[in-house]
């Protein structure tokens, strides 16, 4: 018996999961009494619940879907689009310290004490509860998808329109197939309008069962009823259950499909070489060594303003034990995310060039390769992996709301009303996700858009922990400039007939065909263009053209070749502000455009920080005192002698001062100790392993 597609056995175990959730939540829910409780769990979580709370908090099947869709596309070089966080993992080491000894519930709080501005506190607010959607919504996209690819419908149920474009796409796919070797004039006309139709999104590999719309609602309802009854609680006790689901989703690939391409000797007969590099090929992949490392320092900018952190380290009992959760806990992720990277890989040589939508390949290798039971728990992980991101997430929303846009105006309610207000903040951020996953239907422009856009903010937080002459006008004035550029322009143009219709934005990279040296695969052997598997040849590869502005340029008029053009997607407002300076763009590779993105994300709001700020007033020297007394002094194990350190800091802030690496300057950094040196030091030492494992991984034959 099936339902939606699925065995009753797989819907029995995604039952008996949902069941087993809503009751952990209930019982968590009875230990709720106040906001405290609800909101930071009491600040008594230890080193088991926050390694779990960190596992799950960081790891996403957003994520995994990300990295498989990527290697899917890219190689192996494109699970830098998540892997870049591994660079990222040994400066959590200071961002959890600086969020445990701040001793406050959200971020918000922290713009409002150092600064002593609510009107900073309710704008992060404000603009964190608006990507909040985002987030929600690629967590609904990603489950929806793999549910998706799980439950196609059978040839017989398709209407005409489906069956056309399931067909269309199958034609494109044998063209495309064949781009390298070149077309008559027929065979090129046709593979344009099919190319065409397919950046419309017009062609489907397949048709599936399930309405997204439907499940969203669902999944939305789910999470929502657990997470309003326990709060944070109750988000660290479905976690640390989560994060075994998570393992096993994560696994449950790799043995079946290693088995039947045939292991990895089969695995690098199938796959080209140069998907085999982890730094990526810098004319075939998009994810370059300088792709990657842009990124990653535009991500390392955004990690500090990411609203669960400071709740995360926050709950935690001491700051060892936040510093302790938050690195094992995304240590273990960056190994799970190798096998991630494996699967990938297994994508590539089993299903290349089979789906319209690389976002749906993690469902389609379930569906493909597991068996009733195992499809079951496959769900289940994909579905735990999201909610143990929600629930906290979600929560810390909710804190963001009461503390520093509704407490301000309602002050002096009793706590029951306050978790009332919370818990109904939950679930209109859940509800808000559903209109973001209706709107953007593409798992890489979400990603991109999480990369880039909390830098908007967390420039202004690693200055405001490190540097005394930060201003709020400074701030103020970045925030404004920074969201016009990275946030109102890319999505206005895209919805502005003029913009997309502008012949100035629809400009593309001129077209290349280069020669690449790599082994033969099987299907050159097949083809008479090699002798054995492995022989080295030489083989054309077309880098076809990419728009510089916008995501897509795409013909209105797919069938006809002299259509006028329009922008399709994202518009790069970036690119747009650097071409005003007479930087040509149109020999730019892909992996070149994007490393030019990041890197503008990255260091512009540090520029206007740094410029505006020494052109306008500070905070007043003892409200700044204050708050770096309060960050220099150690959480203490008890509440009376946390009391009596934070007085003797407030009456006596210049004894901190011999501790800093520059004594008298307006720089707040003080000289590492011991535990800094070995802690920092040795997480490089951890991101030099997982390298290494990783390297080991694409080696073996």
């Amino acid at each position: 018996m099936r339902i939606w597609g699925l065995h009753i056995f797989d819907v029995g175990i995604i039952i008996l999961y949902i069941l087993v959730i809503l009751w952990l939540g209930k019982r968590a829910g009875q230990k709720t009494r106040s906001t405290g409780d609800f909101f930071l769990a009491g600040r008594k979580l230890g080193k088991f619940y926050q390694f779990f709370l960190n596992f799950g908090c960081s790891t996403n099947a957003d994520q995994a879907v990300a990295v498989s869709r990527e290697i899917y596309r890219q190689g192996i070089g494109g699970m830098w689009i998540q892997y870049l966080v591994l660079f990222l993992t040994p400066f959590y080491w200071f961002t959890t310290f600086f969020f445990r000894r701040i001793r406050l519930t959200t971020i918000g709080d922290y713009f409002t004490e150092r600064f002593k501005s609510k009107f900073l506190g309710g704008s992060y607010a404000v603009f964190i509860l608006l990507m909040s959607l985002l987030g929600v919504g690629i967590a609904y996209m990603v489950a929806a998808k793999t549910m998706m690819a799980m439950t196609p419908k059978s040839s017989e149920k398709l209407t005409y329109e489906e069956r056309l474009s399931v067909e269309q796409f199958r034609e494109y796919r044998e063209l495309r197939s064949r781009l390298d070797e070149g077309f008559g004039p027929e065979e090129g006309l046709r593979y344009e309008e099919l190319n065409e139709k397919n950046k419309k999104g017009e062609l489907h590999s397949f048709i599936s069962h399930t309405d997204p719309i439907l499940f969203y609602f669902i999944f939305a309802v789910i999470v929502g009823i657990y997470t309003m009854l326990g709060g944070f609680r109750a988000a660290a006790i479905t976690d640390a259950i989560q994060g075994f689901l998570i393992i096993i989703f994560s696994l449950i690939l790799i043995p079946i499909g290693l088995h039947k391409i045939g292991g990895f000797s089969g695995l690098h007969a199938s796959v080209p070489d140069y998907m085999f590099e982890l730094f990526g090929s810098v004319t075939m992949s998009e994810y370059a060594w300088y792709t990657i490392f842009a990124m990653a320092l535009a991500n390392l900018i955004s990690i500090i303003a990411v609203a669960p952190g400071m709740q995360t380290a926050g709950s935690a009992k001491d700051e060892m034990t936040a510093r302790f959760g938050m690195i094992g806990g995304m240590f273990f992720k960056r190994f799970i995310m190798i096998f991630w990277a494996l699967a990938g890989l297994l994508a590539i040589g089993l299903y290349a060039g089979m789906l319209h939508d690389p976002d749906l390949i993690w469902g389609y290798m379930t569906k493909d390769l597991l068996f009733p039971g195992a499809i079951g728990l496959m769900l289940v992980g994909v579905l735990a992996a999201n909610m143990s991101t929600l629930d906290a997430s979600t929560v810390s929303y909710s804190a963001l709301f009461i503390n520093n846009l509704y407490e301000p105006f309602r002050p002096n309610k009793s706590q029951r009303h306050y978790l009332i207000i919370g818990r109904i903040a939950i679930a209109v951020t859940l509800l808000g996700g559903i209109g973001v996953a209706l709107f953007i239907n593409n798992l890489l422009v979400l990603f991109k858009y999480a990369i880039s856009i909390p830098a908007i903010y967390g420039a202004s937080i690693w200055l405001g922990f490190l540097w005394r002459r930060l201003t709020k006008s400074a701030i103020i004035i970045q925030v404004a400039v920074c969201l016009i550029i990275y946030a109102l322009i890319p999505n206005l143009f895209q919805t502005l007939d003029w913009a997309k219709h502008n012949k100035s934005f629809l400009l593309e990279t001129k077209p290349k065909t280069i020669i690449i040296t790599t082994s033969a695969l099987k299907e050159d052997v097949e083809a008479g263009k090699a002798d054995f598997v492995g022989q080295s040849i030489e083989k054309p590869h077309t880098i076809e053209p990419i728009g510089i502005f916008f995501e897509d340029v795409a013909r209105i008029d797919t069938a006809d070749p002299s259509s006028p053009k329009l922008g399709i997607g994202r518009f790069h407002a970036e690119i747009w502000v650097l071409s005003w300076f007479g930087i040509d763009f149109s020999n730019f590779t892909k992996a070149q455009l994007v490393a030019v993105r990041f890197l503008f994300d990255a260091l512009f709001p540090f520029l206007l920080l740094f410029l505006i700020s020494y052109v306008t007033k500070p905070t007043p020297k003892e409200n700044q005192d204050r708050f770096f007394a309060k960050l220099h002094t150690p959480v203490q194990k008890t509440p009376g002698e946390e009391k009596l350190a934070l007085e003797d800091s407030y009456s006596n802030p210049g004894k901190f001062e011999k501790d800093k690496i520059w004594p008298g300057s307006k720089w707040e950094i003080l000289k590492p100790s011991k535990a800094d040196f070995l802690g920092f030091g040795g997480r490089w030492i951890l991101v030099g392993v997982i390298i290494l494992l990783l390297w080991l991984m694409v080696s073996i034959r």
